[in-house]
């Protein structure tokens, strides 16, 4: 096998599967809104979708370690895979009610985040087998993942259009079952990838020494918790646009879910072409001040130019500036936590940050929905604008921040002293699942 395949491979199923995630992202908000008519149901399915992705981040990491990161991905990838599609399947039938609806995102919010954290913390290993530098993987696996986003949301606004929400969770389910097929075959023999050798029997006892450990590592850091507070509230304001601000906004000013796939995928472009920018030059600038003008970007423009305009131009600027702030974002976040941790505890401390940064996103939909229906939507667009405008300036004004740009440790020490980490999902991986600040 060359040295670079099973980087390939990763980087190749991650894409498949996050084009997966965008006809998600766009099918269900609209499936929701197209059945129920109601902003706050559509809501309460992004909350079911997201608490339980919470839960298997705050408990997979030693799982993940002991089942194999290879093993976790097939398996998380196919449970996705069958709940999308029973669906559409149940709906064709007649028989989908919407507690079922919720129930079937809910299983794909809980398998979801075990598969990504086990492919994301497989990038330092994998980087250094194929003899790429770190921020240069790091960036690759962002830009990949970016331009996947972009090309699924382009196709799911035009699938919805011409056959339907409920329809395109049947393509949506084929790329779950794609990336499984890439991780069984591409990262078979990979020792990273497989079970942990000669770690003891899992019990009761172990599995809670082994999770402590990982929430021990992220909480002794400044920064480390300092990031990952600030990600936790970007992410469930960022929940509050995909899931609701932006699928309203688009149904009843930009003429349907065209436009919603249009902004979506310039969103995802322009975020591509910043990942590829930092991976070009970025090496040449402090992180912190990149990292700030990054938050200041992905944000607040976004919220406030789609509540003062009717018209979608306005708003394409807006999301193309946003997409190339959200772009740098990863690459260095990413970069960030496998510098500071240690290979044995990145599935467990990846596991810790993703559900830390995750824990107000199920409610950033469910208060997005209710607050569209109580104050109208230029409010709620105005409001969650001027949160996340000021939770962007947090690397300003938390001196913890600084220790982006301290010296770094010697490979492998990943000494707990060291004040910097990044966010699981929404930045890279443990840092994140996409999340990116999730955008």
């Amino acid at each position: 096998m060359h040295p670079r395949t099973p980087l390939a491979t990763v980087l190749a199923a991650n894409a498949i599967s996050i084009s997966g995630n965008s006809l998600t992202l766009i099918a269900v908000p609209w499936f929701a809104l197209e059945t129920t008519g109601s902003p706050g149901k559509a809501g309460l399915v992004a909350f079911c979708a997201a608490l339980p992705v919470i839960a298997s981040a705050i408990v997979g990491g030693p799982v993940i370690d002991r089942i194999g990161r290879r093993r976790v991905s097939v398996a998380s990838d196919l449970v996705c895979a069958l709940a999308l599609a029973a669906i559409p399947l149940l709906n064709h039938a007649g028989v989908l009610r919407f507690w079922m609806l919720c129930a079937l995102m809910a299983v794909t919010g809980f398998f979801h985040a075990p598969g990504e954290t086990a492919r994301n913390v497989l990038t330092p290993d994998l980087a250094e087998r194929a003899g790429m530098p770190l921020s240069r993987a790091t960036s690759f696996y962002d830009a990949v993942s970016r331009g996947a986003r972009m090309t699924g949301a382009a196709l799911a606004g035009l699938l919805v259009a011409l056959m339907g929400a409920d329809t395109v969770l049947y393509v949506d389910a084929a790329t779950f079952t794609v990336s499984a097929a890439l991780a069984l075959v591409g990262l078979r023999g990979i020792p990273s990838a497989e079970p942990a050798r000669g770690a003891p029997p899992l019990s009761v006892a172990v599995y809670r020494a082994d999770l402590r450990e990982g929430y021990a590592f992220l909480l002794r850091t400044p920064l480390i918790l300092g990031v990952n507070l600030m990600v936790m509230v970007t992410n469930g304001l960022a929940q509050s646009w995909s899931a609701v601000l932006l699928p309203v906004h688009a149904r009843e000013e930009l003429g349907g879910s065209t436009a919603l796939g249009l902004l979506v995928a310039v969103f995802g472009g322009c975020a591509l072409a910043g990942a590829l920018l930092y991976a070009a030059v970025g090496h040449r600038f402090p992180r912190r001040p990149v990292v700030t003008v990054g938050f200041l970007l992905a944000g607040a423009p976004v919220y406030v130019t789609a509540a003062l305009t009717d018209t979608t131009t306005p708003l394409l600027v807006a999301m193309a500036l946003g997409g190339l702030g959200a772009g740098v974002l990863n690459p260095i976040l990413g970069a960030v936590f496998y510098e500071t941790v240690p290979e044995e505890l990145r599935s467990r401390a990846g596991s810790a940050s993703t559900a830390s940064v995750l824990l107000t996103t199920p409610l950033g939909g469910l208060a997005a929905g209710f607050l569209v229906e109580r104050t109208g939507i230029t409010t709620a667009l105005l409001t969650v604008g001027g949160l996340y405008f000021l939770a962007a300036l947090c690397p300003v004004v938390f001196p913890s921040w600084r220790g982006m740009d301290a010296p770094r440790p010697a490979k492998g020490s990943g000494g707990p002293g060291l004040s910097r980490t990044e966010p699981a999902s929404p930045a890279p991986a443990p840092g994140p699942a996409g999340t990116p600040p999730r955008r």
